[in-house]
């Protein structure tokens, strides 16, 4: 029984993993961030706890993310829209790495709530 769980878990940590990974790749190829929200949003409630803490940040990371694309697109009429949009990138970036860091480790997202890098 153990076997399984132990299993699950491991799964569910690659599959947050991949996640990250698409939300990089996303960078370059836009739509890969929707398949790593759907992602996240399928597998948060059968993953372990302190998974579920990844999972809830790939998800507002998502949605956070999409605040800042849409704010930086209404401003690239001026130029600080192109800071926005700088900006969401680093962003994303530094979240990705950040997680992926705490993943590796074995840590949950001390605030998956947070707004900024955590």
């Amino acid at each position: 029984m153990n076997e399984v769980t132990s299993g699950s878990g491991d799964a569910s940590k690659s599959n947050a993993k991949i996640v990250y990974i698409l939300y990089l790749v996303a960078l370059v190829f836009g739509i890969t961030g929707i398949v790593g929200v759907v992602m996240a949003y399928i597998n948060k409630s059968t993953a372990p706890e302190w998974l579920q803490s990844h999972y809830q940040y790939q998800i507002r990371t998502f949605w956070i993310g999409g605040l800042f694309m849409f704010v930086g697109a209404l401003l690239s009429i001026i130029l600080i829209g192109w800071f926005v949009l700088l900006f969401w990138v680093v962003w994303l970036v530094v979240r990705s790495i950040k997680g992926i860091q705490a993943l590796d480790a074995g840590q949950p997202i001390e605030n998956p709530k947070a707004w900024l890098f955590n």
